[in-house]
């Protein structure tokens, strides 16, 4: 595969990916700008989620009917698009209407993305692509509170919107370019990819799985919200302080992911996700209960990323053990979705338990995640039930 195709693909994927996280330091700032309380600002992050979700399930279809490299090379201008109208927002209501059409593109991206690189390499090398497609998926979130919260000190909560506009841009041209705009993907993907929600029912643990990396989602990006809010609103921190706290959360992500298959196989998958995901709800809980200082906090941070990260790992492994090859493509279009969509739920509960509190919302976050525990407790006992 030519190294510019690539390139193109792992700009893309960062933007997106820094998208995820950009916003969360810079959401108090937006709120005092616009004129809103720092609640009521989550819909900022919870439209771009199920955005992103809403859309995701027609990609297929799309890469089909017009190509992936074309369809990837008009969810990239969409997605530019959306940065740039964000960035021009003049109240709440328009900005979160431009973040609807910034997650529209970038629901379409990924998954573009990936059959298009699928289409550009035989199945024996395609192995080799995993560890690009790590790097804008690990290390671009893990950047974005502290960019995020750098730029809205700095210069302005726009300017996290406006970084993507140079990059998006860029990568159209070079698309244009070097990306095979002709004819459906080699790789195909057809109507029925789409979501198989008849067959795949008939699998409890697949379902109970999908549910736990929902609310496990939503506790995370509940916490990633309020956090943010609550440190620089009752303890006049900035942005950048508040996104540093933030990052050592990612760091875990990144060591999760190297630890978990060794986790895994020396305690088994489901006592790293047991361990994992309550863990995780005590962690969530603690900075409700206890009053920490930053370097406490990060390490607090690196944590959560630690033990929630084997642990979702370690569930969407379990989830897709009874998944057949001839249905895998759909179910992770399902299990992607039903997470986003949980993602955007945590958000939004959580905005609605501030009015009680923001200790009270970091509670609601690590009830979620405890809730996660639970269905996934669920999917076991199916199995056992199944397999005695």
């Amino acid at each position: 595969m030519r190294p510019a195709v690539l390139a193109v693909y792992v700009t893309a994927m960062c933007m997106n990916g820094l998208d995820a996280t950009i916003v969360n330091p810079a959401l108090f700032r937006i709120a005092a700008d616009l004129g809103v309380a720092p609640a009521a600002a989550n819909p900022v992050e919870w439209a771009f989620l199920a955005s992103v979700a809403a859309v995701m399930p027609v990609a297929g279809w799309l890469c089909d009917r017009y190509g992936a490299a074309r369809v990837f090379l008009v969810s990239l201008a969409v997605f530019t698009a959306g940065s740039g109208l964000c960035a021009l927002a003049w109240d709440l209501g328009s900005l979160v209407g431009f973040r609807v059409v910034q997650g529209a593109g970038g629901g379409v991206l990924t998954p573009a993305g990936l059959a298009m690189l699928f289409a550009a390499v035989p199945p024996e090398e395609r192995m080799r692509l995993s560890k690009y497609v790590v790097v804008p998926t690990a290390l671009a979130p893990a950047l974005g509170p502290v960019l995020g919260g750098w730029l809205a000190d700095a210069f302005s909560w726009r300017w996290a919107f406006l970084v993507n506009l140079p990059l998006g841009a860029a990568a159209v041209v070079a698309g244009l370019v070097v990306l095979p705009l002709s004819g459906g993907t080699t790789v195909r993907l057809v109507l029925r990819e789409l979501l198989p929600v008849r067959q795949l029912a008939a699998d409890q643990a697949f379902l109970r799985g999908t549910a736990a990396a929902a609310l496990a989602a939503a506790g995370l990006m509940g916490m990633l919200f309020v956090f943010p809010l609550m440190y620089q609103d009752l303890l006049g921190a900035s942005a950048t302080e508040a996104g540093l706290v933030l990052f050592p959360e990612a760091l875990g992500l990144l060591a999760a992911g190297f630890l978990v298959e060794r986790s895994c196989a020396r305690w088994g998958e489901r006592r790293v996700i047991a361990v994992g995901l309550a863990g995780g709800a005590v962690l969530f809980a603690l900075p409700a209960l206890a009053d920490l200082g930053p370097w406490p906090l990060r390490l607090l941070m690196f944590a959560v990323g630690l033990v929630l990260g084997q642990a979702v790992t370690a569930v969407q492994v379990t989830s897709f053990a009874g998944v057949g090859p001839e249905l895998m493509g759909r179910a992770m279009t399902l299990f992607q979705s039903v997470r986003m969509l949980g993602g955007g739920l945590g958000v939004g509960l959580c905005a609605l338990a501030i009015g009680l509190g923001y200790r009270a919302a970091l509670l609601v976050s690590a009830a979620l995640v405890a809730a996660a525990l639970t269905a996934r407790a669920g999917a076991h006992a199916v199995s056992e039930t199944r397999h005695p």
